[in-house]
């Protein structure tokens, strides 16, 4: 019998103690993805639920969101002695104020400039006409009326789809004026019974859950009331470099593009995108191409600056989010829920990244650390022992 084939009390022990630690630590593995496995069956019904509710969801959301603008100025107020309802009415009907005098601002320069823009893009169709016809397409005019006549033919096909988008449209358009209403009413309940909320939850959970429940909602708030206040002023701060600029070339309806790249501001890099690009083909159509890469060109430095300044500065205090987490929030946000996700998708990271922050928090108060080591191995050791 060779020496390889003597199963020593020592080896053996060894090896039934090798067995049982990777037994130990599949089945730790196997624990976790049970856990998993609940967890994600648990989202993918809270999911459906929200789905069928988002309807209700949906205005409470954006009512906490515009609470977060209003609160400020009814914390003011009351600390004048201005009772509660009060304060919350004034400024709830100063956000409505705003709001319209938004729309009798851009209104009136679009209507009179439609006409003027029109004309433009006419020509613009004109130059591209021409451009066809020259190299290296050379396409002749037969050939340019039978595209055309395809594009008629195809569009009168499709009348009725078209009808009936436009129809779908305005009721779209109904429902959104409805849920306007309805956010602001229970904006104007939360910033008026907002301070209520926190003794009615202690008494629901108890005292010990309502304190985890009063710190994370405290946080949550701050967050959203920190990102709305940042994001307006970086968003005015663009649509005020931008507009300056437009006036300064000359460039139509300069105005309400500076009015869309303050709103498009809130949405993170998307928003800015889309307003710069709605911008640039404004200045094409009208003042030609120069006009429009100068646009362009004053976009790209004002995104420069907000991204490698302003951004930094001021949102990393209240978010404290990666870029690249934003942009993927932004694109999973557009992909599920449309514009209103894009719109969503930055708050609801926000509030993501504060609930596993406690919970980070709380792990660690209760979780032992590891014991320090006295001195770290060395190289040469670590290879003499192996």
């Amino acid at each position: 019998m060779s020496e390889t084939d003597v199963t020593t009390p020592e080896s053996t022990d060894r090896e039934a103690d090798r067995g049982t630690y990777i037994g130990k630590g599949l089945m730790w593995v196997a624990k976790w993805c049970a856990a998993l496995l609940v967890i994600a069956g648990a989202l993918w019904v809270l999911g459906l639920v929200v789905a069928k509710l988002w309807s209700i969801i949906l205005p409470i959301v954006l009512a906490a969101i515009v609470a977060t603008v209003l609160w400020p100025v009814v914390k003011l107020l009351v600390r004048f002695k201005v009772p509660s309802g009060a304060a919350a009415a004034v400024a709830t009907l100063g956000f409505i104020g705003v709001l319209v005098g938004v729309v009798a601002l851009i209104v009136p320069s679009v209507v009179d400039q439609a006409p003027e823009l029109a004309n433009k893009a006419a020509g613009g169709i004109a130059k591209i006409q021409d451009w066809l016809h020259g190299p290296p397409l050379n396409l002749d005019d037969s050939q340019l009326s039978t595209y055309t006549d395809a594009i008629v033919d195809k569009l009168q096909s499709s009348a009725s789809q078209i009808a009936s988008g436009v129809f779908s449209g305005v009721g779209a358009v109904t429902s959104a004026l409805v849920n306007l209403v309805v956010v602001l009413f229970l904006a104007f309940f939360f910033v008026k019974d907002g301070p209520r909320f926190l003794p009615w939850l202690h008494s629901v959970v108890g005292s010990g859950s309502g304190a985890h429940f009063e710190v994370v909602l405290y946080r949550i708030w701050n967050a959203l009331g920190g990102f709305i206040r940042t994001q307006a002023v970086v968003s005015f701060i663009d649509a005020v470099m931008i507009g300056l600029g437009l006036v300064i070339l000359d460039v139509p309806l300069a105005l309400a593009l500076t009015v869309i790249t303050f709103l498009g501001g809130f949405v993170p890099i998307v928003g800015a995108l889309v307003a710069g690009a709605l911008a640039a083909l404004v200045a094409l159509v009208a003042n030609g191409l120069t006009t429009a890469l100068i646009v362009l060109a004053i976009i790209a430095a004002v995104q420069q600056i907000e991204g490698n300044v302003l951004q930094p500065i001021l949102q990393s205090r209240s978010l404290n989010l990666h870029a690249a987490i934003v942009l993927l929030a932004v694109t999973a946000g557009g992909s599920l829920w449309g514009i209103i996700g894009v719109f969503l998708a930055v708050p609801a990271a926000s509030v993501a990244a504060v609930i596993l922050r406690y919970l980070g928090e709380q792990l660690d108060k209760r979780a032992a650390p590891p014991p320090p080591l006295e001195s770290e191995p060395e190289l040469e050791d670590v290879a003499a022992a192996t």
